[in-house]
């Protein structure tokens, strides 16, 4: 960033172009991009005193289910200083990381990169909590604790926030927990009958570190809604719902439509890597059969939990198990929620919040370039990042496109084409280009 633009940002006389409000990986990515555009002042806002990508989750051997190449910056801008590439040679370790031949990047390695980049760039600001945030009729207003902040643009970044089901909620506790807490809670807990809730990457990951301990539970069930244990769907056809073209088809559906699409393409996004599949089957297989230490694990899938109850000696999880219908009771001592997370707009928008729309199921209501409809001024935009899984598709909430949506807000700040967002002709063709005058038809 050039040294006037540093100044510009800094400086409180003039509107900034944007404020940023929360840094996480959505936002990083947003602020690297904005790092080669000089002429746009802004800066970053968030409570932590320094970046920390989910430690609650950050176990040993946890891997990105990414390419490195879909970090912050790369997909559409290949020569910036904060690609992972750059942090790797700024780093001296480019040769090594190539030589170890990672089929998946060690998520601890991506999060360091993050962390190299915000701690370099300076439009980032730790330990400040935005507490409010109005409008004053020309610009927002970002208040913190010590300061104003005017700005003609907003995105926020606050990341999703951990989804309870609700007969967990009255539990929440060391006992019950989400798994964005499992590096706090799980050492906590030794020999207990442990239940793990959720059969996506997060529930496998959980149960792969409860088997690789020392001191193995006394018993662990692992309680999946699905119909098996099943696998990330990686190949490459799949993957092209993390393309922008695919990004462009979803957007011309109509919501009936995006709905069945997101189902469809659940396991492109929620499924378990091989590798922890892999190491998961073959840990039990040591236990049964080499080792026969008797330990009770159980995998039920099938299963969703209806009622937990306070016992005595622990809780009492009533189940329905809809491969053959039956209700189960399961008793454990500890519950481990890999239940997802979702999205919520911050506290600080609050004053703000009645004049933002949503649709019939309270979802934010996105244009192309990610900002929200609401009733202010059409130069004033609030970008919402990672809430457009129902506007944008599936990968809204995964890295894959983070770079890609950067460019588009950019874009959409500077009123002209800074990146080349133009689409390449898509490997697949996803719509017939008649779907708006076929569902008009069957409407009639």
């Amino acid at each position: 960033m050039s040294e006037a633009s540093r100044t510009r940002t800094s400086d409180s006389a003039d509107p900034l172009d944007l404020a940023g409000i929360g840094i996480g990986p959505f936002n990083l990515s947003l602020a690297a991009q904005l790092d080669s555009v000089p002429e746009l002042a802004a800066r970053f806002f968030d409570r932590s005193s320094r970046f920390d990508w989910h430690p609650g989750m950050m176990l040993p051997d946890v891997e990105l289910q990414s390419s490195f190449l879909k970090d912050l910056v790369t997909s559409t801008n290949p020569t910036s200083p904060w690609s992972f590439v750059a942090y790797l040679v700024a780093h001296k370790r480019l040769f090594t990381f190539l030589n170890a031949q990672y089929e998946a990047v060690p998520r601890r390695e991506f999060a360091r990169y993050f962390e190299w980049v915000a701690g370099e760039l300076p439009s980032l600001t730790f330990g400040a909590d935005v507490r409010e945030i109005t409008h004053d009729g020309q610009a927002f207003v970002v208040s913190t604790d010590n300061n104003r902040h005017r700005a003609r643009n907003i995105a926020l970044g606050v990341g999703a926030v951990p989804f309870v089901p609700a007969w967990a909620s009255s539990l929440k506790g060391d006992r019950c927990f989400h798994c964005s807490e499992a590096t706090e809670r799980l050492p906590k807990i030794a020999g207990d009958r442990i239940a793990v809730i959720g059969g996506g990457q997060s529930g496998g990951e959980i149960v792969q570190h409860l088997l690789s301990r020392d001191v193995l539970p006394k018993e662990l069930k692992w309680i999946s809604r699905r119909h098996n244990f099943e696998p990330i769907n990686d190949t490459p056809f799949s993957n092209q719902v993390f393309s922008p073209e695919y990004v462009d088809a979803f957007r011309q559906l109509s919501d009936d439509r995006k709905l069945a699409a997101l189902d469809t393409h659940i396991l492109t996004s929620d499924g378990l890597s091989l590798s922890t599949i892999n190491a998961i089957y073959r840990r039990l297989y040591i236990l049964r059969h080499i080792e026969g230490d008797g330990a009770d694990i159980e995998l039920l899938p099938n299963r969703d939990v209806i009622q937990v109850d306070r016992q005595q000696d622990g809780l009492r999880l009533i189940v329905r198990n809809s491969f053959d219908g039956g209700i189960e009771i399961i008793f454990s001592d500890v519950l481990v929620l890999a239940t997802g997370y979702t999205f919520k707009l911050p506290d600080a928008i609050a004053p703000l919040q009645g004049r933002i729309s949503v649709d019939r199921n309270e979802r934010l209501v996105l244009a192309d370039d990610y900002s929200a409809a609401w009733d202010g001024p059409r130069q004033n935009r609030i970008f919402a990042l990672n809430a457009g899984r129902y506007s944008h598709g599936i990968a809204d909430s995964q890295l894959s496109l983070m770079a890609w949506r950067s460019a588009a807000i950019i874009n959409a700040l500077l009123g002209r084409d800074h990146f080349d967002l133009g689409l390449p002709q898509s490997v697949v063709r996803w719509g017939s280009g008649l779907a708006h005058t076929t569902d008009a038809m069957m409407s009639r």
